[in-house]
């Protein structure tokens, strides 16, 4: 029961489900994340770390960066149906497809660009 409610919290915020969708792309830096949405980056962290304690991003850090990604097949079968449900009704939204332009031109710009934008 925990990890359910730890998934439908986590997927109750519009932004949260939004950086999902971002993720379904490809692994992000939380630069680029940070970059996307505008929010400063102690609300990104927030956001972050509620998606990754419901098991719906994992992360990894390399050298001074922060990269979150989508779990793989080995996710529970909750996490895989909760990512597909959210993939499948919301990917063709204006939203996500003002999102996914706009992370297009973030993926062209170099991380250390980025990072001294944000002053990170």
């Amino acid at each position: 029961m925990r990890g359910f409610m730890a998934i439908t919290k986590a997927l109750s915020d519009p932004n949260r489900v939004r950086m999902l969708l971002a993720l379904r792309r490809s692994e992000l830096c939380v630069c680029q994340i940070t970059e996307l949405f505008g929010f400063a980056p102690s609300t990104v962290s927030k956001h972050l770390s509620i998606l990754h304690h419901a098991g719906l991003i994992l992360s990894r850090k390399s050298e001074r960066w922060v990269y979150y990604r989508l779990p793989d097949k080995s996710a529970s079968v909750a996490v895989r149906e909760a990512l597909d449900w959210v993939h499948k009704s919301l990917t063709k939204t204006d939203e996500a497809a003002a999102d996914a332009k706009k992370l297009k031109r973030i993926l062209q710009t170099d991380l250390a660009v980025i990072c001294r934008r944000q002053k990170c």
